[in-house]
């Protein structure tokens, strides 16, 4: 079964979905005119750094633009830029924007609108780091060996220039062709050699395809599920913002650059996958024939499966059963267990610095880098104010992950309401027990759903739709046994 699809789209209102998670794009109007007014109180104190040719990668149109960067092949190794726009340089800790964005904790992508932590006037204008404008910015600077891995590292608050807003399948046509920007010309060897520290390290990468709703631009109104693949530019981008994170994460465990201050921090945190779990996927792949040595790590044995077959499908379905337990860690000052505070699919201590206009913790934790490399004393709002950023992030987590799984079941359920008794070809990605169904991958119109009966995990099967409610949005399957 090839994992590909034609267009099908459908009317789909996701106003529903809006009001169920009480959501609204409206700013009060105090938090807006604070938005509107914001200055830069740090510009005495910056770097101008805007002879950087910065470039930003980026969805097409999108105008929140938080990281822009430029690496270069050095003598020594790599040397990276990459600047994270400053939200701590205009938002005022005890303001009605600080409370409102608090409340938020991120920004909301439904298909047909943006629920934004931030309002636009800052986000996607003033503080967004858009070509050609001047912009304050908290700038990374790292130096990397010849395998990629960090030397020295710092941040500092900047002023930065972007030259070009460039996206992902612009930026993967020029890295095919070689011919990529000089700005950006080392990202393929930087991001291969990151790939492969991360192997080491022993991250686990998932490379499942995005499952994405998107406008029918063919018919108004319509909409339709379409499959991404992941693709090298967005591994390679990817690579420099964990590197940050990363960074990040070392520079609050030793208390600064220099490992002379206090633990102070906020991490983004993974326990490592239980045996039970690990023994369970190893099962699975012998079952469907997947090569795998008995010293091999998880991460580089699904590293090395063929993206586009149906055993490579269900293996990486069951591998999310390994990235359970993410959670935010507070280091408060005193001494925490060094073991409790990795991030197990990355490999090491980890933290979310590079997304402020998008997620509320990279304000708080940018702040504190910036602090510890300065050698100056964290500020008190972001110290009293981790433990409540921690607890937000764990709830606006859930509510984007409930809005994007909602969005993807409603368009499902609509797109297939008129298709009640059709049949067609599906991979089963997990066989049923007696507490759940079967899950099965369907490529036309491309979607995980659940399927009656026993059909047999890895094989590929036809199926029945027995029902697709949009009002409920569920959808249900029924096996025709023998099929595979």
């Amino acid at each position: 079964m090839e994992l590909h699809q034609r267009i099908v789209s459908a009317p789909v209102d996701f106003g529903a979905i809006r009001s169920e998670f009480g959501l609204t794009s409206a700013y009060p109007a105090e938090a807006t005119a604070e938005a509107r007014d914001a200055v830069d109180a740090f510009a005495g104190a910056r770097v101008d750094r805007t002879d950087i040719p910065f470039v930003t990668i980026d969805p097409p149109g999108a105008l929140d633009l938080d990281q822009a960067l430029h690496l270069e092949r050095t003598d020594t190794g790599f040397l990276l830029h990459y600047a994270i726009a400053d939200l701590g340089a205009v938002v005022v800790p005890d303001g009605a924007l600080a409370a409102e964005a608090g409340t938020r904790g991120q920004t909301f992508y439904l298909p047909d609108t943006t629920v934004p932590l931030h309002p636009p006037v800052l986000s996607e204008n003033s503080a967004s780091l858009l070509p050609d404008q001047t912009r304050p910015a908290a700038l990374w600077t790292i130096e990397l060996d010849h395998d990629a891995e960090p030397v020295r590292y710092s941040v500092e608050r900047a002023l930065v220039r972007s030259r070009a807003r460039l996206d992902y399948a612009g930026v993967q046509a020029d890295a095919d062709a070689g011919r990529l920007p000089p700005s950006i010309a080392a990202l393929p060897e930087f991001g291969t050699r990151r790939i492969a520290a991360g192997l080491e390290r022993g991250a686990i990468e998932l490379r499942l395809p995005a499952q994405s709703v998107i406008r029918d631009e063919g018919a108004d109104g319509h909409w339709r599920l379409v499959l991404e693949p992941r693709t090298d530019v967005d591994d390679w981008n990817e690579q420099v913002s964990l590197l940050a994170g990363m960074c990040a994460a070392r520079i609050m465990l030793n208390g600064g650059d220099e490992g002379s201050g206090e633990r102070v921090g906020l991490l983004r945190t993974m326990p490592p996958p239980p045996d039970s779990a690990i023994a369970s996927i190893r099962r699975t792949a012998a079952a469907l024939g997947v090569a795998w040595p008995a010293d091999q790590p998880v991460g580089r044995m699904l590293a090395g499966l063929d993206p586009s077959t149906p055993a490579t499908l269900v293996l990486m379905s069951e591998a999310t059963g390994l990235l359970r337990g993410a959670a935010y860690t507070v280091l408060d000052g005193t001494d925490q267990a060094s073991d409790n505070l990795r991030h197990s699919a990355i490999g090491a201590p980890y933290a979310h610095v590079t997304a402020p206009l998008r997620r509320l913790v990279d304000r708080f934790t940018s702040e504190i880098c910036l602090a510890h490399c300065a050698g100056t004393p964290v500020p008190e709002w972001v110290r009293a104010g981790l433990s409540a950023t921690a607890d937000t992030m764990k709830r606006s987590d859930g509510v984007a992950n409930k809005i994007e799984r909602a969005c993807i079941d409603l368009t499902e359920s609509t797109l297939l309401s008129q298709r009640i008794g059709a049949e067609f070809d599906a991979v089963v990605v997990r066989e049923g027990n007696g507490n759940r169904p079967a899950e099965i991958f369907i490529a036309d119109p491309p979607l995980l759903g659940p399927c009656e009966g026993s059909p047999p995990e890895g094989a590929t099967v036809r199926v029945r739709l027995e029902s697709a409610d949009p009002v409920t949005r569920k959808v249900v399957f029924t096996y025709l046994s023998g099929s595979e």
